[in-house]
Parts: C-alpha cells; sequence; structure tokens
C-alpha cells in the first residue's frame, strides 16, 4: 500500500500488478494482524492484513513479481503450499459469498 493509497484503490492495483484481474471488491472477509519480533523480542515488522473478498474480470497473466497464476479449483486448494492460515480464510471466503447469495434470492 502507498502513503495516501485507499485500501480499495491499492487492493485493485496490486490485484492488477501481480495477476492482471480487475478485482472489484466485495467485502471484507477477515482482518489480522501478524507481528515479526527480533531477537531481544522487540517488534521489528508489523503487518495488517485484510482479506476481501472480490469479483474478478479477464484472463489471469502472473506481473513481473510472480512467478505463475493460475485457477485453482476449491477441492484442490488443500494440496498447494500456502501460507498458514489461507486455507481457513478461503473456506471464510466461500462461507460469505454463499450467504451473499442468499440474502440476494427473493
Amino acid at each position: 500500500m502507498e502513503t495516501g493509497e485507499h485500501l480499495t484503490d491499492a487492493l485493485k492495483r496490486e490485484v492488477r500488478e501481480e495477476t492482471g484481474l480487475e478485482a472489484e471488491p466485495l467485502l471484507v472477509v477477515e482482518i489480522f494482524e501478524r507481528i515479526m519480533r527480533d531477537k531481544e523480542g522487540k517488534a521489528e515488522y508489523h503487518y495488517v492484513l485484510i482479506d476481501y473478498l472480490c469479483k474478478a474480470k479477464g484472463e489471469p497473466t502472473p506481473g513481473d513479481d510472480a512467478a505463475a497464476v493460475e485457477w485453482v479449483k476449491r477441492k484442490d486448494l488443500a494440496a498447494r503450499k500456502v501460507t498458514e492460515g489461507t486455507l481457513e480464510v478461503i473456506e471464510v471466503a466461500f462461507a460469505k459469498k454463499e450467504a451473499l447469495r442468499q440474502k440476494k434470492k427473493p
């Protein structure tokens, strides 16, 4: 995120830069923070991570900072090497997506 950049603008820019996709943020899935400490236990890095459910448009193409980009079926996600906690957040996103779909039904 750049100084002065709104969250959703940063999200759209990052998704476009890394995947070539145009993202439309729909809702926040989860917010959590990760604090990385140095050898003395002092906070060295403090990350605030905000996961969004988005609607994506376009064909994925990797940016210059990504080795590859691809769509992966939900059933195949567990076989992927991902950061700890990622699969759980994805499942929360699927649940929230379904809840949105149910709200829209007449």
